[in-house]
């Protein structure tokens, strides 16, 4: 122990002596291994740490699947519901549950909150009991039992002071009064959806339900000993006994279903919650590995340097007895030493970095609540540490602690020049920096094509930042009457087009690229369709007059819906361009056809063709779509067919201001004052939300390619120098022989363009065999991209060609007297 403490000791004092190498290499390692651990960190925390519940192993999301509708991932409907509860073999807990939002009056100003409505299995399942009361029984769910409600702690705490006495007490929710049971633990989050303010029963009519209307997400937790395997087993015995226990859809045959082929998909419940997060991460963990690699390239080459001009004590050292285990091991104690200093500069890096990273809350990164540095991740980093030392501390080891060393003793004055051999080294470890380099160049440029490849696609409305949106619900404990719903959501947009500077007002069930993703059938007159088939599924939005101008989405034919139609429920509808044109060859031959929802439902005649919306983001192609008005006669076995919870579009330059938030809000309230507004945002939120994933994948990977191009050309950079005062005896005799300046610069200039040359081919063949993993991450552009390829090449070889020039420089100012003199 005591030897050890030398040891340590001395190895402070030699980098004590060395100031710039030492904090050059310290700085230099702290970058790799604090790039490694931030990244280390988001992946843990989201794809290898397990949920946050008892047993998570145990855990599945219960899913159908549609391969004759090209649908993956299909929800549960009622009918699935009931029978999967009821007769299955594999689940000890099951629940159905769905995302809602609602309005909280009586208290203060009225509020709009996340919500969630469950089944009394869900929250058993996840196996969290309330911090105080009770959790939801079956009897909470039957229809017309009390209303109840379970509020987040953290609800509870900002909105009734932490208050027990709440328990029992009644909360006005969407109008209605509903006595508060439970309050959940805190910090408690529902998988991924953050946490809801309101837990409530989710109430289904058994007596009204039928095949499809697929609108829920399941939990299970699966029986001891199941799989996930016999759980799909057991779900695809379950589907006929749904089909043979419930009717069709209103006005659709049996073998309509048949034909969609619905099929089991349960899968742990992970996949729920992360997605397809997990090839973004791997690609980033890949990426910043590849960092590290050239950080400890790095290293070693300043280490061989450094090693070199302790050549002549090594050997003393040896010629006095020192065993090349025992030089080995002090050069490998020193390389630790400094690895793991390193790697507790690069641990405060990473923890600023991931304070950065959860403050930005990129969209599409799950579970970001839940990243941060745990044990795991310190003994990551000390692993790292371990390894980069033993990376870059080896190769000054295996030259200089050989068999050779004696030697050194015979070598003096002019012979201390290097040698080829000694230079090759140090010239092999460039090469494989402007390789990796080139890697992440390559990588970059390809998210860097894509991202200006997205911004050029037009998404099918204009001026984003000039449309200001929030949802609005009319709940029916506040007005019953559905007409009177709809004069009461026209009246509000009078008020809101009254404000000063607005100049449209346009209200539907969602907003372009706000994920809204309903598709249902479509039948046109004229066509004959298989009994036993569904017809082509369209994207379905419902919307009132001035929508389409409030969003800066084109008239193509036709016209808009007015309020008369509305009111009167006459059955008119506006389509996409792109369907006009798939049905009917152009926009204005779709005029005057009729389209209706079902063989037996209403027609509705075609008014007007809008152009196409990208719905689902830059990166997807425009749905063929049909907007149906906010309030119909019959539609979908409803009478009247209304919409409570609408989007408020608002065209304006003055968006973005808190007085224009304000002067909205009264406008509302000048109409009800009951009524919240929620998720007040612009259009340009939702434009900027569809490439979210694009912008953090070209940030993290823009990030990762400059610090390996800094690394790599501050490798070559000091080959070159070295090189150059490795040589001035040489210099200085080719200077005396009357070699011209821009000889001697050439001469280290080509010598740096040859080694970065080498590692630019070498780097590009390993560009096209890895970047075909970044396929999916792309967008108009190829893996193997010509352009991208050739512009990092050609970038990497101009940066190095500037990195050789400045330290030859030297070269020519060598005197060569004093050059003769030197050595």
């Amino acid at each position: 122990m005591k030897s050890t403490v030398n040891h340590f000791k001395q190895v402070l004092r030699r980098l004590r002596r060395t100031p710039m190498f030492t904090l050059i290499t310290l700085v230099t390692i702290a970058v790799g291994v604090g790039a490694n651990t931030a990244v280390f960190s988001v992946l843990e925390s989201v794809l290898l740490k397990p949920l946050p519940y008892p047993h998570p192993g145990d855990l599945a999301g219960v899913w159908l699947t549609a391969p004759g509708l090209n649908f993956k991932d299909v929800p549960l409907g009622p009918a699935y519901y009931f029978i999967f509860r009821e007769q299955n073999r594999t689940f000890q807990t099951f629940g159905a549950y769905a995302g809602d939002s609602s309005t909280v009056t009586g208290k203060g100003d009225p509020e709009k909150v996340d919500s969630l409505l469950v089944t009394y299995g869900v929250l058993p399942a996840l196996g969290v009991p309330p911090a105080l009361g009770r959790s939801f029984n079956e009897s909470d769910e039957l229809m017309g039992s009390p209303e109840t409600v379970m509020l987040s702690y953290g609800y509870w705490q900002r909105k009734f002071g932490g208050d027990r006495s709440m328990l029992g007490r009644s909360l006005r929710v969407d109008g209605k009064a509903r006595e508060v049971v439970g309050v959940m633990p805190e910090g408690y989050r529902f998988l991924d959806s953050g946490e809801p303010a309101l837990f409530m029963p989710l109430k289904i009519d058994r007596s009204k339900a039928f095949l499809g209307n697929f609108s829920y997400r399941a939990v299970a937790r699966l029986r001891p000993g199941a799989t996930i395997e016999q759980a799909n087993a057991d779900v695809a015995r379950m589907l006929p006994i749904v089909n043979n226990s419930f009717p069709p859809p209103p006005g659709f045959s049996p073998k309509v279903l048949e034909e969609a082929r619905i099929g089991p998909n349960v899968r742990p419940l992970k996949h729920d919650v992360v997605g397809d997060a997990d090839k973004l991460l791997w690609v980033l963990m890949g990426s910043i590995g590849l960092v590290l690699l050239i950080a400890c390239a790095n290293v070693a080459n300043l280490l061989l340097v450094r090693a070199e001009g302790r050549q002549q004590e090594l050997a003393i050292r040896a010629a006095l007895g020192a065993t090349r285990g025992r030089i080995a091991s002090e050069l490998l104690f020193e390389s630790f030493t400094l690895s793991l200093a390193g790697s507790a500069l690069g641990l405060g890096l990473a923890y600023g970095a991931l304070r950065v990273l959860i403050a930005m809350a990129p969209a599409g990164l799950p579970r970001l609540a839940e990243i941060g540095i745990d044990a795991r991740v310190l003994l990551f980093t000390l692993g790292v540490a371990v390894v980069a030392s033993l990376l870059f501390g080896s190769v000054p080891v295996f030259k200089y602690a050989g068999v050779g060393l004696g030697t050194g003793l015979r070598e003096g004055g002019r012979t201390l020049s290097e040698s080829r051999e000694r230079h090759r080294a140090r010239s092999t470890l460039v090469v494989v920096q402007v390789a990796l380099a080139l890697v992440l160049l390559i990588s970059s440029g390809l998210m860097i094509r894509t991202f200006r490849a997205l911004t050029h696609v037009q998404p099918g409305f204009h001026h984003p930042a000039e449309v200001q949106t929030f949802w609005l619900s009319i709940p029916e404990a506040e007005v019953a009457a559905p007409e009177q719903v709809v004069r009461m959501q026209e009246e509000i947009a009078k008020k809101l087009a009254a404000i000063p500077g607005v100049t449209s007002v346009g209200l539907g069930t969602g907003i372009p690229m706000d994920g809204d993703d309903s598709y249902n059938p479509i039948y046109a007159e004229g066509r004959t369709y298989a009994e036993d088939k569904l017809a082509p599924l369209r994207h379905f939005r419902y919307v009132s007059p001035g929508y389409f101008s409030t969003i800066g989405v084109p008239f193509i034919a036709g016209h808009d819906l007015s309020w008369a139609d509305i009111y009167s429920m006459r059955p008119v509808v506006l389509v996409s361009e792109n369907m006009a044109r798939d049905y009917w060859g152009s926009p204005a031959n779709a005029l005057g056809k009729r389209i209706r929802t079902g063989p037996k439902d209403d027609w509705f005649e075609i008014v007007g063709v809008v152009g196409d919306v990208r719905e689902d983001g830059l990166n997807q192609e425009a749905p063929t779509s049909v907007h149906w008005p906010i309030l119909m006669k019959h539609f979908f076995d409803q009478s009247p067919m209304l919409h409570r919870d609408l989007a408020f579009a608002i065209r304006s330059p003055r968006v973005g201001s808190e007085s224009f938030a304000r002067e909205l809000r009264q406008a509302v309230w000048s109409v009800n004052p009951n009524l919240p507004l929620a998720n007040i945002r612009t259009l340009q939120h939702f434009y900027e939300k569809s490439m979210a994933r694009t912008s953090f994948t070209l940030v993290m990977l823009g990030v990762a390619g400059a610090m390996a191009l800094m690394l790599g050309i501050v490798g070559l950079y000091g080959v070159i120098a070295y090189s150059v005062s490795q040589r001035t005896r040489e210099i200085g005799i080719r200077t005396a022989l009357g070699a011209q300046q821009q000889q001697l610069t050439g001469m280290f200039v080509s010598h740096g363009l040859l080694l970065t040359g080498v590692g630019v081919a070498c780097g590009l063949g390993a560009a096209f065999g890895l970047m075909r993993l970044m396929s999916s991450f792309l967008f108009k552009v190829s893996a193997v991209d010509p352009i991208t390829y050739a512009g990092a090449a050609l970038g990497l070889i101009a940066t190095a060609a500037l990195a050789s020039y400045l330290p030859s420089r030297r070269a020519a100012a060598v005197d060569p007297v004093e050059a003769l003199r030197a050595e």
